[in-house]
């Protein structure tokens, strides 16, 4: 007659019928057990005691996405050109910069950061009755190093991926003597928006007036339609009216009815 025997899982324990060879009509074997998520392991799975439950291994860097928020916006900006006012003073910016966060480690610390590069060593001059903006000669030399770091920083990966986090407190400013911790550019060449996502462990470098740090605990993302070139005062008249109108529309309460305005 059939025997029982257990057969350890890494999850439970399943009772397998081992039938006789004689009595055997099809398979050798039938699974008095419901189905569950568990399945067959290698066969070591079978023969060995079981380990019992593991916990997931911690997620790499690699799973790390990061998602532009009102992207349509911003392309909309991006397909006439656009335009970023900077002030001695500090200014923030419009559209601000906000990303979703997905594939962190839930329980390990993070930093998330942004820095502001520029896309090419050009100056630039807008030109009015052709509505382009043209090469003017050579970039104006290198500012000090600036990184904004987020003020919910540092927070866990579940605290970061729970929400939208948003950079809208982030000013830029002309000034290259601020010190007012505002990220500093020169008017009239073109710059790209960074968002780094920084591991604890990785962060001991990490300081507002120092290139963000290099290696495998550190991320980083950028969004070509974020590219914009800075002014004092608007030059694209197209670029003043799409701001103008996200203004009356009320953004910062309502994107949605504002892209829809435009």
């Amino acid at each position: 007659e059939g025997l029982l025997k257990p057969v350890e899982l890494q999850c439970l324990t399943w009772y397998v019928y081992f039938a006789d060879s004689e009595q055997s009509t099809g398979s050798d074997t039938e699974v008095l057990a419901e189905r569950t998520s568990c399945s067959f392991g290698s066969h070591s799975d079978l023969t060995s005691g079981g380990s019992g439950p593991q916990p997931p291994p911690p997620s790499s860097m690699e799973e790390i996405q990061v998602e532009l928020q009102c992207a349509d916006l911003w392309k909309r900006f991006h397909d006439i050109g656009t335009e970023m006012i900077i002030t001695k003073a500090g200014r923030r910016m419009f559209p601000a910069m906000r990303v979703k966060i997905t594939g962190l480690d839930p329980h390990q610390q993070y930093y998330i950061a942004m820095d502001i590069v520029p896309v090419d060593n050009k100056r630039y001059r807008y030109v009015y009755h052709s509505s382009k903006w043209m090469v003017a000669g050579n970039a104006d030399s290198p500012v000090p190093p600036r990184v904004y770091i987020h003020p919910d920083s540092l927070a866990s990966g579940d605290t970061w991926m729970r929400q939208v986090v948003s950079f809208d407190k982030l000013k830029l400013t002309n000034n290259e003597l601020d010190d007012q911790g505002h990220i500093i550019l020169h008017s009239m060449h073109k710059y790209q928006p960074r968002v780094h996502v920084i591991r604890k462990d990785f962060s001991s470098d990490l300081s507002p007036t120092k290139p963000v740090p290099s290696g495998d605990g550190v991320k980083t993302f950028n969004f070509p339609e974020t590219v914009f070139t800075t002014v004092t005062a608007y030059q694209n008249q197209q670029v003043k009216l799409c701001a103008f109108k996200l203004l009356l529309c009320g953004v910062f309460i309502k994107p949605l009815v504002c892209f829809l305005c435009l």
